[in-house]
């Protein structure tokens, strides 16, 4: 079948497997690193309490057969070394059916993390990217040319991104449409990168330019990519400056980078005027046409599903259809919050709490906190806590699974879950109360960064959580993982504006709840 093939795609094929290679190295990295904490065996949301309660069949993958964290572990290093080896090319030196089996690996083990992350996977960029991958798997290598149906399928890929993230901002915050949202999206998104103050202080028309810029390129743009090409090409190249801009303004993990690997599919460099060598393929195997065109015919039964939520008023966001996560509903930012709220965490080593206790802050690598530390870059890497803690900010509701478990970690200095903070303020011993409050952040202004050396200006809104200890922590049922030699309880009990572990004097619930 002629029609079946697209050589003149070869180096788009390229970059894309090995820039999505590189992405699935990035989330690997990120399980291998930060599992113990966050879902590990005596984690925040342990795993093995998660497959007790939900069956193989709505969460499927290698850890309802066995878990411990020696297996996870295994499971996010071999798939970091598979990915790290198709980075370097692995796929186009052996055989096609064995290139498929190592995309499809990736995506098998991919997946069995995803399934058992709970909240700290809940993320869109991580149905994305199994579903991009998915995909891969049948894009072939360098014995057989780019199959024309599976380049169509990513470009109808990137068509839901896009125009999904499109739709519900204009059914969503009415400041999409009257274009004033990046007023404040720069300055209370969920992680700030190093430019994100000085696009913050761009002129106010400037921020209305974005906003209609933003209309245009995730409504009108992703349309272009299902015409004809040089017009599909010009649209990806609209899409991946785009992205460059959201990578510049932002921390949002993969997702931009993705979207721009993604986007590549769309791009015949031939049509764009680039001297690219044409290389000669032989026809390829059968079964390998077969495979490609079941997997078309799939993808567009699937497509139901999100074309209804699309085209509904009740348009949800980051959505999956099936376990499985193939085919779904994306979107970001359908409301901007109009002011940036963060959870101040402190700890104290005093025995008991007077008004004269010092408290120490924790700190943390992504997420605001000392005020004249200019925010980092850390995408396409993904900090979990800090992206929760974010959430937690606007509402306790969002935190109520694993706050408190987390704070019992503090209180028992638990390695695993330091080493996803920057700074510890008892590095010696744990400390024996620790307490979290609710801040107002915004950033500084010009003036106020000269004369202070501060990017943010915070103010002190309510308490979040009470001061706690180990012993009022384990009689509300949270109990350390291990406590070391130096662990300490005893002290005053606790209260969280959330609801618990106790409650104001009266019965009245605690003021402070983030939403």
């Amino acid at each position: 079948m002629q029609w079946f093939a697209a050589p003149e795609y070869w180096l788009s094929r390229l970059l894309v497997q090995r820039l999505l290679a590189a992405l699935y190295l990035t989330g690997f990295l990120a399980a291998a690193l930060q599992f113990r904490a966050l879902i590990g065996a005596r984690g925040m949301l342990p795993v093995p309490r998660f497959t007790a309660r939900v069956p193989f069949r709505h969460a499927p993958g290698l850890f309802h057969l066995h878990y411990s964290d020696r297996w996870f572990a295994a499971v996010a290093w071999t798939g970091a070394a598979l990915s790290a080896a198709l980075v370097g090319g692995l796929g186009d030196l052996v055989p096609l059916w064995a290139a498929m089996l190592c995309w499809a690996a990736l995506w098998t083990l991919y997946l069995s993390i995803v399934n058992v992350g709970q909240t700290w996977y809940s993320f869109g960029w991580e149905s994305l990217l199994l579903e991009a991958g998915f995909l891969a798997t049948f894009l072939g290598n360098a014995d057989t040319a780019p199959p024309t149906p599976v380049l169509w399928l990513m470009r109808w890929l990137v068509f839901r991104v896009e125009f999904g993230a499109g739709l519900i901002k204009l059914r969503g915050d009415s400041c999409w449409r009257d274009l004033t949202c990046l007023r404040y999206h720069h300055e209370t998104q969920p992680m700030p990168g190093p430019l994100s103050w000085f696009f913050h202080h761009l002129p106010e028309p400037l921020h209305r330019v974005e906003a209609a810029a933003n209309h245009v390129t995730q409504l009108a743009v992703p349309v272009c990519l299902l015409l004809p090409q040089p017009v599909a090409g010009y649209a990806a190249c609209v899409v991946i400056a785009t992205q460059l801009w959201l990578v510049a303004s932002g921390n949002f993990a993969w997702l931009n980078w993705l979207t721009i690997t993604l986007a590549l599919a769309a791009v015949d460099p031939a049509r764009l005027g680039l001297a690219v060598h044409p290389r000669g393929y032989g026809a390829a195997p059968a079964w390998f046409e077969a495979l490609a065109l079941a997997l078309t015919a799939t993808v567009l039964a699937l497509s139901y599903w999100p074309v209804r939520n699309m085209l509904s008023r009740g348009q949800v966001m980051n959505r999956s259809f099936n376990r499985i996560h193939l085919v779904n509903t994306y979107g970001a930012f359908g409301s901007v919050n109009r002011t940036r709220r963060e959870v101040v965490l402190e700890g104290t080593d005093d025995p008991a709490i007077t008004p004269h206790t010092v408290w120490r802050e924790y700190g943390f690598k992504g997420k605001p906190g000392d005020v004249r530390r200019l925010p980092r870059q850390y995408a396409p890497y993904h900090l979990r806590l800090d992206w929760l803690m974010w959430f937690a900010g606007i509402s306790s509701g969002y935190a109520r699974p694993w706050f408190l478990p987390f704070v019992t970690r503090l209180l028992v200095n638990d390695p695993d879950t330091l080493r996803l903070l920057r700074h510890n303020p008892f590095p010696d011993r744990p400390p024996t109360h620790v307490r979290a409050t609710l801040h107002h952040y915004r950033f500084t202004d010009w003036r106020e960064l000269r004369e202070t050396g501060a990017w943010w200006h915070r103010t002190a809104l309510s308490e979040y959580l009470a001061p706690v200890d180990l012993a009022t922590l384990a009689r509300a049922g949270h109990r350390p993982p291990a406590a070391p030699p130096g662990g300490r309880a005893g002290g005053r009990s606790g209260r969280w504006s959330g609801g618990w572990p106790g409650r104001r004097p009266g019965g009245r619930p605690g003021r402070g709840d983030g939403g």
